[in-house]
């Protein structure tokens, strides 16, 4: 739930600074190579342009969730707006799980503004419908975008790039 409201729907939101240009921290969200890097994305078609598609496919995890099952699925939605090395925004977005019902609809935002010689990196997902299982997504999904977003830091702070 975010901070500061305790009857806002569920959700994820998370700022972090990167010591990258906003442009190379945009572009890592559409690579598939940066993506199979940071966020362990076994394949993706992600088109940064309106009406491009967004999908990202993880291999199922070996642990089974009691509610969700096992991880992993594909995350799928439609760009509906995007400012070239700025900011992009999926919308009609579904997590479809390995096994069991996906859960959507939902959007997710991200923007990324200079801040110095750095930028601040904001992804805001939201969406929610009233249930256990939209609940423990969030659960899941929040510890799973902040590990993913610091892979992310590491990968573009790093020498490699």
């Amino acid at each position: 739930m975010p901070a500061g409201n305790p009857h806002a729907a569920p959700g994820f939101d998370h700022t972090l600074i990167i010591r990258a240009a906003p442009a190379r921290v945009v572009a890592a969200f559409f690579d598939p190579d940066a993506l199979a890097i940071w966020w362990q994305a076994v394949r993706s078609v992600t088109i940064a342009r309106a009406f491009g598609v967004y999908a990202i496919e993880w291999r199922p995890t070996e642990f089974r969730d009691e509610l969700l099952g096992p991880l992993g699925g594909v995350f799928h939605g439609t760009v509906v707006d995007v400012k070239p090395g700025q900011e992009f925004f999926v919308a009609d977005a579904w997590w479809v799980p390995p096994e069991g019902q996906p859960i959507g609809p939902m959007g997710l935002d991200v923007t990324c503004a200079r801040d110095g010689p750095a930028c601040r990196l904001h992804v805001r997902q939201y969406g929610y419908e009233d249930s256990a299982r939209w609940q423990r997504y969030y659960e899941v999904v929040d510890a799973g975008w902040r590990t993913s977003l610091a892979a992310l830091k590491t990968y573009l702070e790093g020498p490699h790039t």
